[in-house]
C-alpha cells in the first residue's frame, strides 16, 4: 500500500465516526464526543488537502502542456514554479495529518527547565530558554504561569516549572524534551575562551484528577517559607508547598502563590502530570520498544540540540538539521525547527503504517 492507498483507506473511517457520535452513549460523554469530534475535524481536512493535491497537479500538468504554446508559455513558466511550490506545502501538510493524533497531544502541558553541566552560565542559558519559549508562548496565543522557580543571583535559572495552556499545546512542546547545549563565551569569561554548557527541558502532558487516582495516604506535605530574589517573591508565611509521592519518590514544590491553598492545587496538578506521564511512558514502552524516555539528566553528550552563538548556528541533532538563524529561534521562531521534526517523525510513522498494512 503507498500514501494515496492509506489516505483511500481513511474514508470508511469517517462513516463509523459519525455513527459514533449519533449514539446515545457517546453523547452522554463528553470526553469520548470531543476526540471523535477531532478525529473527525483532521480525516475531513486530510481529504480535503488531498483534493487540492489532485487540483494542483493537474493545473500543473496543464500548463507544462501550455509550453509548447507560444501565446501562452510565458505565463506558463510564471505559474509552474508558484504551483510546485503550493504542491510541495500540501504534501507536507498532508503527511503531519495523516498520523493519528495521540490521546495527550491536545492537552495543555507542564515544563520543566532546569539548568545542567555549567554551572552559573548553564543558569543563564537556561534563563535565555525560558525567554525564547515567552516569545514562542506569545506567537501561538498560549498562557503560561510559573508553578515553581529557583533563580541564580546572576540572574540565571536553577530550576523552573511553567504549566502552559492552549490549543495542542503538548503536541508542539513534546518535541522539546531533552538537553539543550549552548556554545558561547561567557561574559563572566575574561580570556575569550568559548565554553559548552547545558540545560535540560522536561515536557509532561497535564493530567485530570480522572487520569490519576491519588492516595492521601501516599502523601508527604511540607510547608514551609517561600523564597526568592526579593519583593513579591518573599513571602512571610509558611505558604511554600513540597508534596512528596511515597511511592514513586517524585517530590514537587510550588510557591509562587500567596496562598497554601493555590500552591498546594498548583503542586499536586504537578505530581499528577508527573505520575500520568509515567504511566503512559510504561504503555508506549509496550506498543513499541524504540520509544525513548525523557531525558533525566543534564549531560552534554545526550544533547538534541545545539545552539551555538560564535555561528549564530542552531543544530537539530535529531534529524540532523542546522540553520544559521539562532537570533530567530531564540526570539520564539521555534517552528523552524518543529516543523522539520513534526514532517520527520510523521514520515517515520508513515513508513510504520504502510508496513503494517502491506504485511
Amino acid at each position: 500500500m503507498n500514501i494515496a492507498g492509506l489516505i483511500e483507506s481513511l474514508k470508511p473511517r469517517l462513516d463509523e465516526i459519525e455513527e459514533e457520535m449519533a449514539q446515545p452513549v457517546t453523547l452522554s460523554d463528553q470526553r469520548i464526543m470531543t476526540s471523535l469530534v477531532r478525529e473527525h475535524r483532521r480525516l475531513k481536512e486530510v481529504l480535503s488537502v488531498n483534493d487540492q493535491i489532485t487540483k494542483t497537479k493537474q493545473e500543473i500538468d496543464g500548463l507544462n502542456d501550455a509550453l509548447d504554446d507560444p501565446e501562452l508559455a510565458e505565463l506558463a513558466e510564471v505559474e509552474i514554479p508558484e504551483l510546485k511550490e503550493k504542491l510541495t506545502q500540501l504534501e507536507t501538510k498532508i503527511i503531519t495529518l495523516i498520523i493519528p493524533e495521540e490521546p495527550e497531544d491536545s492537552r495543555n502541558a507542564v515544563l520543566e527547565i532546569r539548568a545542567g553541566t555549567g554551572g552559573d552560565e548553564a543558569a543563564l542559558f537556561a534563563a535565555d530558554l525560558y525567554r525564547m519559549y515567552q516569545y514562542y508562548f506569545e506567537k501561538r496565543g498560549w498562557k503560561y504561569k510559573i508553578i515553581n522557580g529557583n533563580f541564580s543571583d546572576l540572574g540565571g535559572i536553577k530550576e523552573l516549572t511553567l504549566n502552559v495552556s492552549g490549543e495542542d499545546v503538548y503536541s508542539k512542546l513534546k518535541l522539546e524534551s531533552g538537553v539543550h547545549r549552548v556554545q558561547r563565551v561567557p561574559t563572566t569569561e575574561t580570556s575569550g575562551r568559548l565554553h559548552t554548557s547545558a540545560a535540560t527541558v522536561a515536557v509532561l502532558p497535564e493530567a485530570e484528577e480522572v487520569d490519576v487516582q491519588i492516595d492521601q495516604n501516599d502523601l508527604k506535605i511540607d510547608t514551609y517559607r517561600s523564597s526568592g530574589p526579593g519583593g513579591q517573591h518573599v513571602n512571610k508565611t509558611d505558604s511554600a508547598i513540597r508534596i512528596t509521592h511515597l511511592p514513586t519518590g517524585i517530590v514537587v514544590t510550588c510557591q509562587d502563590e500567596k496562598s497554601q491553598l493555590k500552591n498546594r492545587n498548583q503542586a499536586m496538578k504537578v505530581l499528577r502530570s508527573k505520575i500520568y506521564k509515567i504511566a503512559l511512558e510504561e504503555e508506549h514502552s509496550k506498543r513499541a520498544a524504540q520509544r525513548r524516555d525523557q531525558v533525566s539528566s543534564g549531560d552534554r553528550s545526550a544533547k538534541i540540540r545545539t545552539y551555538n552563538f560564535p555561528q549564530y548556528r542552531v543544530t537539530e541533532h535529531r534529524i540532523p538539521l542546522t540553520i544559521y538563524r539562532l537570533d530567530e529561534v531564540l526570539s520564539g521562531d521555534l517552528d523552524l525547527l518543529l516543523d522539520p521534526l513534526i514532517e520527520h517523525f510523521a514520515n517515520s510513522k508513515i513508513e510504520e503504517i504502510l508496513k503494517v498494512k502491506s504485511a
